[in-house]
């Protein structure tokens, strides 16, 4: 019988276990989400929000996906994303394909999920360097 070696991440006296978050330099980074806020590095946002991988996060109108139009896509048109991350809110919602029509028509890709899957999906893109777009309804009166 073979012997195997396991390896343990308990830190010791003389390697102490130390964990630090990566971070990029310029890349925005979604902290923290909870049902009244969405924190973006140390900012906190109450409303929804457009999150690019870099530069301003913008304020989004909707708060609910029964108020969505094409508009509120297309604002998303002037960030450059190549993808775009939905969070529908509380609950995974899908919207109706022509208030997308913009974005695919560009080729750029939409995937939808539910608000906290999107920051968790957004945050492992932007880490790689994707130009990824986190587009997320926040619906304060429903917290």
């Amino acid at each position: 019988m073979q012997k195997r070696t396991i390896l343990s991440l308990r830190p010791t006296a003389s390697c102490p276990l130390k964990i630090q978050p990566d971070r990029s330099e310029g890349v925005n980074t979604i902290t923290r989400h909870d049902p009244s806020s969405i924190w973006v590095g140390t900012v906190s946002f109450a409303h929804s929000l457009l999150v690019p991988w870099q530069g301003e996060v913008q304020r989004w109108a909707p708060a609910r996906i029964e108020e969505l139009q094409a508009a509120h896509f297309d604002q998303a048109l002037s960030l450059r994303p190549e993808l775009v991350i939905f969070g529908s809110g509380p609950r995974h919602r899908f919207i109706a394909p022509a208030l997308q029509r913009g974005l695919i028509e560009r080729g750029i890709g939409v995937e939808t999920m539910d608000t906290a899957a999107a920051c968790r999906t957004y945050n492992v893109l932007a880490s790689e360097g994707r130009a990824v777009l986190a587009a997320l309804l926040l619906d304060p009166s429903s917290a």
